[in-house]
């Protein structure tokens, strides 16, 4: 296999702070790496030394020549005025007819071609970004949060892509679903070192717990071994008779080695002050309007929201998910209709622009401090700006020298210390590790306080949803099933849209018409649903067996005739459900072959 790139003994420190500290790494051909580590650990100041745009301290990074380095990054370099096609034939120096067949794996076709990339949503905007890379026909890609806006129908036109790339990239992402979707490999970035493992992400995490664990049980018996010969020295070794095996012993302790742990970085917890019970609706939407002056969104909104819901507003970028949230948080004026918040209901409003409004000479603890509740102690505030990366030295910084990341995460710590009862979170995970992403998600899920949410993060909203409201073309709407059958189905358009069935047909070989692939799919998600509902009834009938056994186990010489007929029953009843979900397991197999 040819190398792409070799990292050795890589370093690098900003002031007292060490980024990197000895890391190494080799990417070779065909190499689908995630690359992990906390906030801060150098994942993107890897990538910037890797392309020119950070100096190393010392190390070496050998890149050979035949690789082609293609960097997605998140800022842009197309003119105002700029069209989709001028700006591609521009950056990658292909002609137009090549220009259009790459964009056509992104559906950039037809006027889209034609439109000013500037006037194209985020996601679009993105895809553009990304087709203008591959024109260079790059063989390692370096991805840098390539998710951070990108709408669920383009994040799903990139995971495909991703799958069926020949050539080997390295991908920061702090979406768990994205990055198990793509890698086959894991890279972690931790205090300075980092370790690639030839396993995706989920197995190497049990690597990583299994090794811990193979470390604290040998390092047990070292110690254990010791303290027993440590024993046999103090007892015997002052006594000329035993001198010569207290002396061995002595040599034995010394070749007994624990191994060196590195102290792991601590675990994210975080808590949202919980606010009073209360049932009923949270919020009305009575034939609401939502747009602006001159241009409606969407309109004849209907919806009832009730307290403690978490409820996940979704759909492609451009559609109105922001301009809902800013409607309900009174940012933007509503253009007809009314909504009306329940009694006593106060809410707060995150959103991507709301860090740009803090006052740059407070520190973030005065912030915080300032921000609270009359009710939230001081160590309240130490444990919520911990959560969010803030301790020591990180509470006494100037909010003028926080990074955009750095005012976001502020933003989010001062949101969850106020004791609302409902929050509105436009894109929250932004700049977050995937494990304060995941601590946020299991918090909001735990909390009574009422949730509306836009994040394209999977994991994420998978996690925290239990409602789902699409926007899609001028209307606003409840989605009636779950997060996991919006995000297949909206898979099965694109897959339709792109030409791919379940056997990797393009879809002109496929002897179906649309409408009896509609219908199959109509049958699969159905059959999905019956065995979950079968795996939930076994689940509750072996539950009850465990219950009978356990009564028999406690009671040997006891006979209960109803216990033993009701344990039969049980038994043939789990038989009947097995047979059946083995029926329907059957059936699904056939219906996706």
């Amino acid at each position: 296999m040819a190398t792409l790139l070799q990292i050795t003994g890589l370093c690098k420190s900003y002031g007292a702070r060490m980024i990197l500290d000895g890391a190494e790494v080799t990417v070779s051909d065909r190499q689908k790496i995630g690359v992990i580590g906390r906030n801060g650990a150098g994942k993107s100041t890897m990538f910037k030394i890797i392309v020119g745009e950070e100096e190393l301290d010392s190390g070496t990074v050998n890149i050979p020549d035949s690789t082609r380095i293609g960097h997605l990054t998140q800022h842009s370099n197309y003119g105002e005025d700029e069209g989709v096609m001028e700006y591609l034939m521009r950056t990658s120096n292909q002609p137009d007819y090549e220009c259009g067949k790459i964009a056509g794996r992104f559906q950039i076709k037809n006027e889209l071609l034609d439109a000013k990339v500037s006037s194209l949503a985020g996601g679009y905007q993105m895809r553009v970004k990304l087709i203008s890379m591959l024109l260079k026909e790059p063989n390692l890609l370096l991805l840098d949060e390539p998710t951070n806006y990108l709408d669920l129908s383009t994040q799903i036109l990139l995971e495909k892509f991703l799958q069926n790339y020949n050539g080997s990239f390295l991908l920061i992402s702090h979406d768990r679903e994205f990055m198990k979707r793509t890698c086959t490999e894991t890279l972690e970035i931790e205090q300075g070192k980092m370790t690639l493992y030839p396993r995706p992400l989920e197995e190497y995490f049990e690597y990583k717990e299994e090794k811990m664990n193979q470390i604290e049980s040998h390092n047990i018996r070292v110690e254990r071994e010791k303290q027993h010969l440590q024993k046999f020295v103090d007892r015997f070794g002052s006594k000329a008779s035993k001198a010569s095996q207290a002396q061995s012993k002595m040599k034995q302790i010394e070749k007994l080695k624990t191994i060196d742990v590195t102290q792991p970085l601590k675990t994210t917890r975080i808590s949202i002050p919980g606010v009073s019970e209360k049932t009923g609706i949270a919020l009305t939407l009575d034939q609401l309007e939502i747009g602006y002056p001159n241009k409606s969104i969407a309109k004849n909104i209907n919806l009832d929201i009730e307290r403690g819901q978490k409820i996940a507003v979704v759909g492609d970028n451009g559609q109105g998910k922001t301009t809902l949230l800013k409607t309900l948080a009174k940012e933007l004026k509503e253009l007809g209709g009314t909504y009306k918040w329940g009694h006593n209901i106060q809410i707060d409003y995150y959103a991507q622009h709301i860090p740009a409004t803090l006052n740059s000479d407070d520190t973030v603890k005065q912030y915080l401090e300032k921000m609270a509740p009359p009710d939230v102690t001081e160590q309240e505030i130490f444990e919520m700006a911990g959560n969010f990366l803030f301790k020591d030295e990180g509470l006494k910084k100037q909010i003028s020298v926080l990074s955009g990341g750095e005012k976001a995460r502020l933003c989010l710590a001062r949101i969850l210390l106020e004791k609302n009862q409902v929050i509105l979170l436009d894109e929250p995970t932004n700049h977050l590790d995937f494990e304060t992403v995941e601590s946020l998600a299991h918090a909001l899920k735990a909390t009574n306080v009422t949730v509306i949410f836009v994040s394209h993060n999977r994991t994420f909203v998978e996690i925290v949803a239990n409602g789902i409201i699409e926007v899609k073309d001028g209307k606003v709407a409840r989605y009636n099933h779950n997060y996991e059958e919006y995000v297949y189905h909206l898979q099965k358009v694109i897959e339709d849209d792109l030409g791919i069935t379940e056997d990797s047909k393009p879809a002109e070989e496929s002897s179906t018409t649309k409408e009896e692939q509609k219908q199959l799919r109509i049958k699969i998600r159905e059959a999905r649903k019956q065995l979950q509902s079968l795996e939930r009834s076994i689940a509750k009938y072996n539950e009850q067996k465990s219950e009978l056994l356990k009564w028999f186990e406690q009671n040997p010489t006891e006979f209960s005739e109803e216990k033993t007929k009701e344990l039969s029953e049980i038994e043939k009843k789990i038989t009947a459900k097995e047979s059946e979900w083995m029926e329907l397991e059957l059936e699904l197999e056939v219906l996706n072959s």
